[in-house]
């Protein structure tokens, strides 16, 4: 990295003008990685080992910001390690086979430690720009971890998107919230439990994090209500002491998906019998096909589910609208609550500060489906985004970092060459 402020690298030397460059710009000889979460990390690890330059920026104060700032306690991974570890750095052998979320925040602070990746911590990027006349990004940061926010701008040739799906909580709008009275949380925000003892607790939805709220709930004496506005896979986590999701991994190297997806339900349902018959309505389509046409997720119940047959966990249908102290459900019923959790989910945050719109859609995720959605024009790259969690991740930083390396090779071996033929000439004029 040097300062643009000071001469100006060779490959670009006409760029050193006010109309794109700012006093506070900083040359990047290599590419600037947006996310310090597994994804960057994952890429920056991969850079390192072939030698190349890179900075990574963060808008929060550490790594995994939403592994440390906005996941409740009890959280653990829900697929085995193995499927869960980053390149080139297995888990400790001494970690159980479903790490908890602390120890897996121990895991990447190793990782950082181990490949010597330093962030820039509280620096949220504005905006980036392509500039297809030179070839490069502009990159628009303010940095807050001083006295006093700091503007900085970074030209690089390649930038890597790495912020991720779950960049920004998601919160629904529902008619009455504002009048309801009692406590209201997106569940980035929840941790515990403990703190709603003996409360009746509206949670709205019904995913792995609506699901495990829920059951944490139940083990805090609250009385939990979860809505479920549509249909939704459950499925055991594992079969027989073996990993569900290990299991359907195996049986695709032989199958069609759709025998998987059939023999998957059949073992769901001999294993936690008929979920339709507690307000669990299953999709038409296999959970598998679904979360590869759809991005949705099948609940991988860790015991939810007996909670729900039991009925500590009531499931409801969709909201119409809230009051003081109560919510009308859809088909007429009100309940009195005294706090409503949101998991709502998350969605990614790029359209705010991407200015491109061939990789990403208006949604923020790569337009091309998984394993092709990692690579765009111009020096872009995306990782992250895969709708396969770690793994995804970890594949797409593996295809990004060997592709940067290579450019980043050939380009600096043309640079030498050039020096080199410079130097000859002014030596042979001497």
């Amino acid at each position: 990295m040097s300062s643009c402020c000071l001469k100006m690298p060779n490959m670009f030397p006409t760029l050193a003008s006010e109309a794109f460059l700012s006093s506070r710009c900083i040359w990047v000889n290599g590419p600037v990685i947006v996310g310090a979460g597994p994804s960057g990390l994952a890429v920056g690890a991969g850079l390192k080992n072939q030698g190349v330059p890179f900075i990574i920026l963060e808008r929060a104060n550490c790594i995994a910001s939403l592994w440390q700032n906005r996941t409740y306690d009890r959280l653990k991974l829900h697929l085995p390690k193995q499927f869960c570890q980053l390149p080139n750095f297995p888990f400790p052998e001494d970690f159980p086979e479903y790490p908890t979320k602390y120890q897996f925040i121990s895991y990447l602070e190793s990782y950082t430690k181990h490949f010597d990746i330093n962030p820039h911590f509280n620096e949220t990027v504005q905006s980036a720009n392509y500039n297809a006349t030179f070839g490069l990004w502009r990159v628009k940061t303010i940095a807050t971890g001083g006295p006093n926010p700091i503007g900085v701008e970074y030209i690089c040739r390649w930038l890597v998107v790495a912020t991720g799906e779950n960049a920004e909580k998601v919160v629904p709008e529902f008619e009455g919230l504002q009048d309801f009275g009692g406590h209201v949380t997106h569940a980035c925000d929840y941790k515990s439990g403990q703190s709603y003892s003996g409360e009746r607790v509206l949670v709205v939805g019904c995913g792995n994090s609506g699901m495990e709220v829920s059951l944490d709930l139940c083990n805090h004496n609250a009385n939990p209500s979860m809505v479920v506005r549509s249909s939704v896979h459950v499925l055991p986590r594992e079969v027989l002491g073996k990993s569900t999701f290990e299991l359907a991994v195996s049986m695709m190297k032989w199958l069609p998906l759709w025998l998987v997806d059939k023999i998957l339900l059949i073992l769901a349902h001999l294993i936690l019998g008929n979920t339709e018959k507690y307000g669990l309505k299953r999709p038409r389509v296999g959970p598998l096909e679904l979360k590869n046409s759809a991005g949705k997720t099948p609940v991988l119940d860790i015991g939810a589910f007996q909670k729900i047959r039991s009925g500590e966990i009531k499931i409801v249908p969709g909201i119409k609208k809230f009051s003081r102290g109560r919510v009308e459900l859809v088909n007429g019923e009100t309940l009195e609550i005294e706090s409503v959790i949101l998991a709502t989910g998350y969605r990614s945050n790029v359209p705010s500060w991407l200015k491109e719109n061939e990789l990403f859609s208006s949604e923020g995720v790569p337009k091309n489906p998984f394993p092709n959605g990692w690579k765009g024009k111009g020096g872009l790259y995306a990782v992250g985004f895969t709708r396969r969690g770690l793994s995804g991740a970890s594949l797409d930083a593996i295809s990004v970092a060997h592709d940067i390396a290579k450019s980043w090779k050939e380009e600096t071996k043309q640079k030498k060459k050039s020096m080199a033929a410079r130097h000859r000439r002014c030596i042979s004029h001497f």
